[in-house]
């Protein structure tokens, strides 16, 4: 059976090119030596990462949930990307074990899976619900006239369970074929996909690429006409909509956040695809290649902590209801003395 590895290898890189004609795969090992920060530097950051966005995504859900005015649609929506913040950084405290002892796999097959999934579910669902986000802000002050009936708290709820649903379909090819591989001498090991075929692995990867930059089109568009909204010949009709832009303000904040921290990672992914199919190749650019991965991983887990901070700084809405929450405690134990 044909082994196909994805990702790179701390200490070496694997970097097997995929001949479609033979069906078969160009086993090259290219050597390198990795810098010291990539096993220091990263898993302090990855455990402080971890343990602020726990703490951060726990307060905004709580918020969410505690407070006694029910959400809207927006804050539903935002909801559920806190969650799926929190779904994300759950295993990463182990990562930061693991990243210190220079990534070892070995008996470690069920962190291998649960990582890469929790990373995949975190991608899926945000960009998906940041999707379904921007086109209720599009309505909301784009098309003011349509049929409310269809923006409510009930239809937002049945999508994201939907969205979560869809995710973890996606994601079952993750927990199949996510193995420890070793490498050929045994020196090392790393957490890779072992799809039986190539063709199936490129599939699976053009599959990834595909269902983040859908609704990253759509997400731009919707931006787009919002953006346009605010800014022009709507600007008076909008005048009595101040609540509508409150929520849509920190929505377009945090989709901004999220595209500038997760788009270089997929650029990495397509340049690293087109090496695998011979479009470029090179054992410097799988070294580079290598180096911008950890580097937009990264920047990209940062996400997670970065939104609760939006959350605090941006909505208006947010903050006032912090601010009802904690005084709710007081206001009852007034009113009993």
């Amino acid at each position: 059976m044909d082994v196909v590895k994805a990702g790179f290898i701390p200490g070496n890189i694997s970097h097997e090119t995929v001949d479609e004609n033979q069906n078969s795969t160009d086993d090259t090992w290219c050597h390198y030596d990795p810098y010291d920060w990539i096993f220091t530097v990263i898993p302090v950051y990855i455990l402080i990462i971890s343990v602020l966005g726990i703490l951060l995504n726990v307060f905004v859900l709580v918020v969410f949930w505690l407070h006694k005015k029910a959400c809207t649609v927006a804050e539903i929506y935002l909801s559920n990307l806190a969650a799926a913040d929190l779904f994300l950084m759950s295993p990463f405290l182990i990562l930061a074990v693991i990243a210190g002892t220079k990534y070892d796999l070995h008996n470690s097959k069920i962190m291998c899976k649960l990582i890469i999934f929790s990373v995949s579910m975190n991608v899926y669902c945000s960009i998906i619900i940041l999707a379904l986000v921007s086109i209720d802000r599009y309505l909301a002050l784009v098309h003011p006239l349509t049929d409310g009936r269809t923006r409510t708290p009930f239809h937002a709820k049945v999508a994201c369970v939907l969205v979560w649903g869809v995710c973890f379909l996606l994601n079952v090819p993750v927990l199949i074929y996510r193995e420890v591989v070793h490498d050929p001498e045994g020196n090392f090991t790393t957490c890779d996909f072992n799809f039986p075929s190539p063709s199936m692995f490129l599939a699976f990867e053009a599959f990834s690429v595909f269902i983040f930059f859908i609704p990253a089109f759509i997400i731009s568009f919707c931006t787009l006409k919002i953006v346009n909204a605010l800014s022009g010949t709507l600007k008076k009709r909008l005048n009595a909509q101040k609540k509508e832009q409150k929520a849509t303000t920190l929505v377009l904040v945090v989709l901004l956040a999220f595209l500038i921290c997760w788009v270089p990672v997929y650029v990495v992914s397509i340049l690293d695809l087109l090496s695998r199919v011979n479009v470029l190749n090179g054992c410097h650019l799988v070294n580079n290649l290598y180096i911008c991965q950890h580097i937009f991983y990264s920047l990209a887990i940062s996400n997670s902590v970065l939104n609760p901070i939006l959350y605090v700084i941006v909505g208006k809405t947010f903050q006032t209801k912090v601010k009802e929450l904690f005084m709710q405690p007081s206001t009852n134990l007034s009113r009993h003395l």
